[in-house]
């Protein structure tokens, strides 16, 4: 027999830590290889961590709640026969939280110092964020495990190796604001402490850094949605007559219109790019879907969704919300969103300021959908209507920008047949 030592291995790109959200196994349990051994929760998703090896499990370094660094010391097992003092993983299913690390041939001139100069490794991510900004990879060097090249190496490079500036670099220092310590909250015998954990906690720390960083303002319009109503109707009387078991919502329809006006108004399906100070206009439709899970709200990526069809759409999001709720969603599944569509269903009330899924420039709030009297034709007749909110980064989107982006998705919403026209 011999111990073998499991460290926490890569969570995806750029990903240093994550918290342990929940133990499966406890010191003395018997267990087999690729069984889990913990979930961890990084700032992209909750991955399960698989053990590479049978055997016993001898301790358990960390307590759920806590962090732990990548290549931490995360179990001790007793194993049959020799073993490595320890290990970083073996590429199980944790993999699927994180792209896959691909191999890059070099030029001649050259590789990045920390690995053969036949290869770079970096994750299809680092590739693209490079590309984009005209970044040889074999020329950067890389600081991940084998010399992998990262998000935060290529960033590096993009700020000519120095990091990024603090938003209060170019003032003195005793001029730059410093928030005081907190205070303990005193507790009463009946009141209940629940800790900051998992996704919740996540949650919190990127609306406070998208509230932080981005000055938030928002518009409100509200929408004729009695055509689109009728429109559904229609479309499903025909997949149903046809034999066909899917079933549109609307969230398909307004997917379709916000491409629509995306598309003229192409400065909204962007990223911010905090470092370079940049308007990283996209040229993808990756449309965010925010669905609520029992650990919180969390938003699930339709990539490409201006090639799907009403239908192709339809079930791709309720694939991804029941992925999300099931905590099965990938990294690329979670990652790469150009904006976000928000919306409560039924609960969605009459509307609502949504905060910016960072490092997006917008996201819109869709509300319940009802029927209210309204003055049509100098009559007061009954319609379906909602409510749209439209939040944006002022940094880089103008009132007036936003105003027409959500007359236009109105457009769409109010002549959905118009948006078949949309898509030709």
């Amino acid at each position: 027999m011999a111990n073998f030592e499991f460290k926490l291995p890569d969570l995806g790109e750029g990903v240093m830590e994550g918290e342990l959200v929940k133990w499966h196994v406890k010191e003395g349990d018997l267990i087999k290889e690729d069984q889990v051994l913990a979930e961890v929760m990084t700032d992209k998703a909750t991955v399960t961590v698989p053990s590479p090896k049978a055997g016993r499990v001898l301790k358990t370094h960390g307590k759920e709640g806590d962090m732990a660094k990548v290549h931490q010391l995360l179990v001790t097992l007793e194993v049959e026969g020799a073993a490595p003092a320890q290990a970083q993983g073996h590429g199980g299913p944790a993999a699927t939280a994180a792209p896959a690390q691909r191999a890059e041939p070099l030029a001649a001139k050259g590789g990045n110092g920390a690995i053969p100069a036949t290869k770079v490794l970096a994750t299809p991510l680092t590739r693209r964020m490079a590309r984009e900004h005209g970044l040889n990879l074999a020329e950067i060097a890389g600081s991940g495990s084998q010399g992998r090249v990262t998000k935060a190496d290529v960033m590096a490079a993009l700020e000519g190796g120095k990091a990024a500036a603090n938003v209060f670099a170019e003032a003195p220092a005793q001029a730059r604001p410093s928030a005081p310590a907190p205070l303990p909250l005193a507790a009463g015998r009946a009141d209940e402490r629940v800790p900051l954990r998992g996704l919740r906690k996540k949650i919190a720390e990127k609306m406070v850094r998208s509230k932080f960083t981005m000055p938030h303002f928002a518009f409100v319009e509200e929408v004729d949605g009695t055509e689109l109503v009728a429109l559904r109707q229609r479309l499903n009387a025909q997949l149903k007559a046809a034999g066909d078991d899917a079933k549109l919502t609307y969230l398909p329809f307004i997917v379709k219109a916000v491409i629509a006006a995306l598309k003229k108004f192409p400065h909204l399906n962007a990223n911010f790019d905090e470092a370079a100070q940049e308007l990283v206009v996209r040229g993808e439709y990756n449309i965010g879907i925010a669905a609520q899970t029992p650990d919180g709200l969390t938003v699930a990526v339709v990539r490409n969704a201006d090639r799907l069809t009403l239908r192709a759409l339809a079930q791709e999001i309720a694939r991804l919300g029941t992925a999300a709720r099931e905590r099965k969603l990938k990294m690329e599944e979670l990652t790469g969103g150009t904006f976000t569509i928000t919306s409560l269903g039924q609960s969605g009330g009459l509307f609502a300021t949504p905060i910016i899924n960072h490092p997006e420039v917008g996201i819109l709030g869709v509300h319940r959908l009802r029927k209210r009297p309204v003055v049509k034709d100098d009559e007061i007749v009954v319609r379906e209507m909602m409510n749209l909110s439209l939040s944006c980064d002022h940094r880089v989107i103008d009132g007036s920008v936003a105003a027409d982006f959500v007359y236009e998705v109105i457009k769409y919403l109010e002549h959905p047949d118009m948006l078949f026209l949309a898509m030709a």
